[in-house]
């Protein structure tokens, strides 16, 4: 494997590969990171990974400067996974300029759920996504679901802009208990790490419930009471909110009786970390 931060040495490496799987990542591999480079070799060769932690998407109240940065030991774990290239670049690689070019996402998609709660992140995502597209030239690419909206709004961004890439979204990676894996798990406490399987498991009370005819009311009931349950138990809820799968809008009479239209995403703080989740119906 030839780990690479220059992005001329990167052009010059993958020149003439036409079928290249890339996953771009933070760092902080686990085994969820690593489901999605398996699924790129199904669909692409070589396989290009980044380890990147973007600035541009966190908040002046995020953790970018405690975000767990661990680059050794993911390069030992792409390694043993058969990757062709890590791409590491530095913030000057990468942004040896202020970025004042920016690629905003409509409001429809960029302003809703996480857009809401952080604002100017689907902007830093789609940005720093353009820009690491640009480098590697992927005709695959793979993101995971857990970040459900994230790989929305991707996969609108590449079809308005007929980019050469095929967004391929990967299903969650979840430990035996339920929780979705997150470079973040890493920040709670044992206590903390006990109680945060709730989160899936109210979801999935929630997509048993929509199984039946459900109306407006009974859906906004349904929300609260998961919002109060998680409440009770010391989290300090977002949302939780059951969308329509195709755009994350909200749903109306019909997709309400086509559950399988339906996905249902949450995000809320358990003490100082904040976990997301979402499960489709």
């Amino acid at each position: 494997m030839k780990i690479i931060s220059d992005i001329h040495e990167l052009r010059d490496q993958l020149r003439g590969q036409l079928r290249t799987a890339f996953v771009p990542t933070m760092g902080n591999l686990h085994e969820g990171h690593l489901s999605l480079i398996r699924l790129a070799r199904q669909h692409g060769d070589p396989v290009v990974v980044s380890i990147f932690v973007n600035r541009l998407q966190f908040g002046p109240r995020d953790d970018f400067d405690t975000y767990p940065r661990t680059l050794q030991s993911d390069a030992e774990k792409l390694q043993r996974e058969g990757v062709y290239v890590l791409f590491a670049p530095t913030e000057k690689d990468l942004y040896p300029e202020p970025q004042e070019f920016r690629v905003q996402p409509p409001d429809w998609i960029g302003t809703v759920l996480e857009g809401q709660f952080r604002p100017g992140f689907f902007n830093g995502v789609a940005t720093v996504v353009t820009k690491l597209f640009s480098c590697v030239q992927p005709s695959v690419a793979i993101f995971g679901k857990k970040d459900y909206q994230q790989q929305l709004v991707i996969r609108a961004m590449a079809r308005q802009f007929a980019l050469p890439t095929e967004i391929i979204a990967a299903e969650t990676w979840r430990a035996e208990d339920g929780l979705a894996l997150s470079s973040r798990n890493s920040y709670l406490s044992p206590q903390q790490r006990s109680e945060a399987p709730r989160l899936y498991r109210l979801l999935q009370q929630l997509r048993t419930a929509l199984q039946r005819p459900t109306d407006a009311t009974e859906l906004q009931a349904l929300e609260a009471a998961a919002c109060a349950e998680l409440s009770a138990h010391g989290w300090q809820p977002d949302y939780v909110s059951v969308r329509r799968r195709a755009d994350l809008g909200e749903p109306g009479p019909v997709d309400l009786a086509h559950p399988e239209r339906l996905v249902i995403v949450a995000a809320a703080r358990l003490g100082a970390t904040r976990l997301i989740d979402n499960i489709e119906v």
